[in-house]
């Protein structure tokens, strides 16, 4: 069980009745200002501005629960506190390695009038950053609320304008969360929609966007977004249902406080500023455990590229397959080696568990212990790929195999669900995996919610639609490429898998599950593993693709993990170019549309001193690359000028002292 950390700075209670319509909350530099007032019936609303122009208009706030009904109407400010606090953080692996959690928080006390209800009492606890708003309801431990299950939320963000917005409908509850961030207007959103997070809008002032997301999901349902239904403009929470009883959200614990996540609106003056925010992780607590084992890096993989060897179309799973795969790694200076679908008895079976799997035996021709000590000679650890149904009913006996046989880390697939059940069961999986010292990647995942700062060794996910796409669709497009950083990543890791070094021009790109081709070129191709977020970052295609190309040698020397990022250009589904430091070192990844465009990158992130650059750049042909070095030195830093071809791209390094 985590304890949640308890901030009291600069307490003030303010005593007795107060007008909710007069309390604002400003951001310590006062850009963001949260006004939470009531409506004529005396619900609790709240509103959202940046730079005193309105994103988010009076919104309801409110509980539906099954014992008492609505926790919403008919309310009446009690009192309310201030606190402030400012502290930094360190987060093991991600977009950044200090990160600063800043905010002024108000918590307003709300409570039924005896004489027209129950007397229940609900806080509502309010956080403004200078790059966002927060909030979540506490729901005190009280008579009138004991054992009482959530059937869902009335938060409402109603929007001051009709945005241009950008969202994944999914259109049900139990998915794997794959698709397009497609754009929408605000006031196309429908009550039937199911918009996962986060949902993306620009506001029309120049290039201030905001994102609705969520952080800090525990003990609770998972937060979807659908139209208001009544013609306004706005967004409504929707929680994923029980399926045990599907008219229930959350059964909450007698004995404790009802806390929801936090529900998050993060701001900035442009989109990049979204992808350098921290706001989601800041929402959650720190880890509970040393962390000083988790160890981020690069992986070859089996999987997406068919597997083949040697020009074969199929290699069977045996040792001597994965020991081909490991001396790949260890040429190439990756840190690992993932195990995919098949390694165990009764596997194969994708989503489906088999009778008599068994997640602790191998298949025969295949010894893990064997595979372990051979990579760790070649300095490879191993991560295995597992169904989480296999894995529950052998999770404690397997972990401790794993950790014993000197496994790294666990690929855990198809749990489809984001239900209060499954969220738990996250937490369960990541608990027990930091007790046997396991890295962990979730396929088949709901979106992140900052869960990577509670858990260090949780280093990416899926929840997002990538390159595997490609071997049975034309839906990963470049357009899709480069939306993802304005999107998808805004909320935390992905492991889009890419790597893909059978690029194709997208008029070109045909559809081929083993080996599969990519509609984008080789440069495109190596800017992911900079734009993209993933502290395990895979290495996809088959080493036979890899063994002699161009830019092997920039994913051999690509960071997986960072120290800072700064987002240099971009818009949403257009390019983007985003530069992120390791050490005293500079990386620089550079992504387009279908639309070929020339691109100046200023090299002001550039401390003082020399460096050694290398651009890997698009050449004539969609395989080809084009390698410059050049030396940058004292006060020269003339922007560099890149030419990105139609679906391209280019990766640079700038060296320190080189």
């Amino acid at each position: 069980m985590r304890i949640r950390p308890i901030l009291a700075l600069f307490l003030v209670a303010i005593a007795g009745a107060g007008n909710a319509a007069d309390l604002r909350l400003a951001s310590p530099g006062g850009r963001v200002e949260i006004i939470v007032g009531t409506s004529s019936e005396r619900q609790p609303t709240f509103a959202v501005s940046m730079g005193g122009k309105p994103i988010i208009a009076p919104s309801p706030l409110g509980l539906e629960l099954d014992r008492g009904g609505r926790l919403s109407y008919g309310l009446e400010v009690t009192g309310s506190s201030r606190t402030s606090a400012d502290r930094n953080y360190t987060l093991v692996a991600g977009k950044t390695r200090n990160a600063r959690d800043h905010y002024n928080e108000l918590v307003v006390d709300f409570q039924e009038p005896a004489g027209e209800g129950k007397g229940r009492k609900l806080q509502l606890v309010f956080r403004a950053y200078d790059d966002g708003a927060a909030f979540r309801y506490r729901v005190p431990v009280q008579p009138a609320t004991a054992a009482a299950s959530i059937l869902g939320e009335m938060t409402r963000f109603d929007f001051a304008r009709d945005f241009s917005c950008w969202g994944l409908n999914l259109g049900k509850f139990r998915t794997s969360h794959e698709g397009e961030f497609d754009p929408v207007k605000a006031s196309m959103l429908r009550d039937h929609n199911l918009f996962d997070a986060p949902f993306v809008c620009k506001t029309g002032e120049g290039q201030t966007s905001f994102a609705i997301a969520e952080a800090d999901l525990e003990n609770y349902a998972a937060m979807y977004l659908s139209g208001r239904g009544d013609g306004g403009l706005g967004a409504q929470v929707r929680l994923s249902p029980r399926i045990d009883d599907p008219n229930v959200a959350v059964r909450t614990r007698i004995g404790s406080d009802i806390v929801s996540p936090w529900r998050v609106v993060m701001l900035g003056d442009e989109p990049g500023r979204l992808i350098e925010s921290t706001l989601i992780t800041n929402l959650n607590p720190d880890p509970a455990f040393d962390a000083s084992w988790v160890k981020p890096g690069k992986s070859a993989w089996d999987w997406w590229n068919g597997p083949t060897l040697g020009g074969k179309p199929y290699v069977p799973m045996n040792n001597a397959t994965y020991k081909s795969f490991i001396d790949f790694a260890a040429g190439a200076g990756l840190e690992y080696m993932m195990i995919d679908e098949g390694w165990y008895v009764g596997g194969g079976g994708g989503g489906t568990v088999r009778p008599g799997v068994d997640i602790t035996r191998s298949i025969p021709g295949l010894d893990l212990a064997e595979l372990v000590e051979y990579g760790q000679k070649r300095g490879v650890g191993l991560w295995l790929w597992l169904n989480w149904k296999a894995l529950d009913p052998q999770m404690d006996e397997a972990l401790a195999l794993y950790q014993r046989l000197g496994i790294k880390g666990i690929k855990v697939d198809f749990m489809d669900r984001d239900d209060q059940e499954m969220v738990d069961w996250y937490h369960r999986v990541l608990t027990r995996a930091a007790e046997h010292k396991l890295m962990v990647n979730f396929h088949g995942a709901y979106h992140p919610t900052g869960l990577v700062r509670t858990y260090p060794h949780y280093l990416t996910q899926e929840g997002v639609m990538g390159a595997e796409y490609s071997k049975w669709s034309r839906r990963v497009t470049p357009t899709h490429n480069v939306t993802l950083p304005f999107t998808r990543m805004l909320i935390g890791p992905m492991d889009y898998t890419p790597g893909g070094f059978r690029n194709l021009r997208p008029e070109e790109f045909r559809i081929q599950n083993a080996p599969p081709f990519v509609q984008n070129t080789r440069g495109q191709a190596l800017a992911m593993y900079v734009v993209y977020e993933s502290p395990l970052a895979l290495v996809s295609d088959t080493p036979d693709a890899y063994r002699g190309q161009a830019g092997l040698d920039f994913i051999s020397l690509v960071p997986a993990t960072w120290d800072e990022t700064r987002v240099i250009a971009g818009d949403i589904g257009q390019y983007v170019a985003i530069a992120r430091r390791k050490g005293k070192d500079w990386y620089v990844g550079a992504m387009t549309n279908e639309a070929g465009r020339t691109i100046s990158l200023p090299l002001d992130f550039l401390s003082s001193g020399r460096y050694g650059a290398t651009l890997w750049a698009d050449g004539a042909s969609p395989t080809e690359l084009k390698i410059d070095r050049w030396k940058v030195a004292g006060a020269e830093r003339q922007p560099v000028t890149l030419q990105l071809a139609p679906s391209g791209g280019a990766a640079l390094h700038f060296k320190s002292g080189g």
